[in-house]
């Protein structure tokens, strides 16, 4: 049983990310044909039945590309979003400097929110919490697997250094997550393990 991670395909910059709304640019969209076209090319090798995207426009277009490729429907759910940055989503860079100047992820203390929005520790949260519900899921047979997830950068971060052991705070530094770069993770006979790091399959 595999869990299939992704990164969106490239969206606009300039712009403060989280749970901004804004989508994908032109080159996100082509890689994210791309991703789906090999995934369709390579089915028996992957063998996905579940495609599962964050509801954000960046992951659910990304997701969309994919799934018109490969022919998978896709559920979208709120879980798998970015950290919630509340007033500063989407907001061009210059503004947020000038009205929340020195305000970055790595500059909140794991306690202390965004303006209108979460703090660190309740995004780790919720990730790892997403995280046990879709593999006790996929272990009852709930979800089929293998499951193809099309989440984000923070998102894939948390769960590596989770599925590793290892201490995540906000000021952990990032494994590599390419966009549109697949992370492996595999039901062994130790738990859920990464047993493949941002492979990009379709260069």
């Amino acid at each position: 049983m595999n869990i299939y991670l992704v990164r969106h395909g490239m969206d606009e910059e300039g712009y403060r990310g989280g749970w901004s709304r804004r989508g994908l640019t032109d080159e996100g969209l082509l890689q994210s044909r791309k991703l789906g076209e090999f995934l369709r090319d390579h089915s028996e090798t992957y063998g996905i039945r579940t495609l599962i995207a964050s509801d954000l426009p960046r992951a659910a277009e990304t997701a969309r590309q994919i799934g018109q490729k490969t022919g998978l429907g896709c559920v979208y759910a709120q879980e798998w979003r970015e950290m919630n940055n509340g007033d500063l989503a989407g907001m061009p860079n210059p503004e947020a400097e000038a009205k929340y100047r020195g305000l970055y992820f790595n500059t909140l203390e794991m306690d202390s929110p965004y303006p209108g929005g979460e703090t660190p520790a309740h995004f780790q949260e919720r990730i790892l919490r997403a995280l046990g519900e879709l593999c006790g899921r996929i272990e009852k047979g709930e979800i089929e697997a293998n499951v193809l997830l099309v989440t984000h950068g923070g998102v894939i971060n948390i769960l590596y250094y989770a599925l590793k052991g290892q201490e995540w705070t906000n000021r952990a530094a990032f494994y590599p997550i390419d966009q549109t770069a697949v992370h492996t993770v595999t039901k062994t006979d130790e738990g859920w393990k990464i047993t493949e790091e941002n492979v990009l399959p379709y260069d």
